[in-house]
């Protein structure tokens, strides 16, 4: 991996944890999600009108990439819902890596070399670390059902990861794949709230809408990034090194909602920067 690109996706993995946290931190998650459906929708839509249109061989891979996405974003808000953001964010993203180098290599012929390798796997270690930390001490018991939404949000990364990463090099386009991309699947959640609220829409979102649809312009930024860069690279490191962004959660969640870091998530943070190191070092 190059230092361009490596750079490239650790702002994506900073304004990623960004958008999660202003999502985190309005208290109705369904306001959260329509809002940032509708900021990434509305970026998606400059970018259909500015970018080239997207190769038809990636059109498939657009297409269910779209579904995918609205599961993960249904998943991710049922996890904030029913757990802290510290805990939940790096479960959810510290579960798609190894699953990422797993795929890629089965159905993209991605084998990573042996510096990847290592890297992905002691990467993959540290944010192991950092998420399983909330999940001992205190003399609470598991909140399973959070912890059950978290991992297969984390399922749906991966399979969104490899889909995209085909698609995005098939479509000839970066930005004209991340546009379609955000504008067909940002109206889903919007949508389904427009027919529960009817009326009193627009009134119900007004007293969050500035944090709401700032964090739907993040998202398209972080992920435009990403799909730039798996443009460039192979998936597996690529995916690893953007769920840094579970450090910068656990920062967020420590700063911003009051939730505590401890020192097993800084030893787990510090692996995982290890483990890119290793990834840089692969070239």
């Amino acid at each position: 991996m190059t230092w361009p690109i490596a750079v490239a996706v650790l702002i994506a993995a900073i304004t990623h944890a960004s958008w999660n946290a202003l999502a985190h931190a309005i208290d109705d998650k369904l306001q959260a999600f329509t809002l940032v459906g509708l900021g990434g929708g509305i970026g998606g839509l400059a970018l259909v009108l500015l970018a080239p249109l997207p190769h038809a061989d990636a059109w498939p891979f657009l297409l269910g990439s779209v579904v995918i996405h609205v599961t993960y974003q249904t998943l991710l808000m049922k996890s904030f819902k029913l757990g802290d953001f510290s805990q939940m964010y790096p479960i959810a993203r510290g579960t798609a890596p190894l699953v990422v180098t797993l795929l890629a290599a089965v159905f993209v012929g991605e084998v990573p070399n042996a510096w990847q390798t290592a890297g992905v796997v002691l990467a993959s270690c540290g944010l192991a670390g950092v998420a399983l930390w909330g999940l001992r001490g205190g003399g609470e018991r598991p909140k399973w059902p959070a912890l059950a939404a978290a991992v297969c949000t984390g399922l749906a990364i991966a399979s969104y990861t490899v889909v995209d990463g085909v698609g995005v090099r098939d479509s000839g386009t970066a930005l004209g794949y991340c546009g379609w991309l955000l504008l067909l699947q940002g109206w889903q959640i919007p949508l389904y709230t427009l027919h529960r609220e009817r009326g009193a829409f627009l009134g119900w979102l007004r007293p969050v809408w500035v944090r709401g649809l700032a964090g739907g312009l993040l998202s398209l930024a972080a992920y435009g990034l990403v799909l730039w860069a798996q443009t460039k690279g192979d998936l597996a490191p690529i995916s690893a090194l953007r769920e840094s962004s579970i450090i910068v959660g656990a920062v967020f969640g420590t700063v911003f909602f009051n939730e505590r870091f401890g020192r097993s998530r800084l030893i787990g943070a510090l692996v995982m920067v290890a483990g890119i190191g290793l990834m840089l070092h692969s070239g």
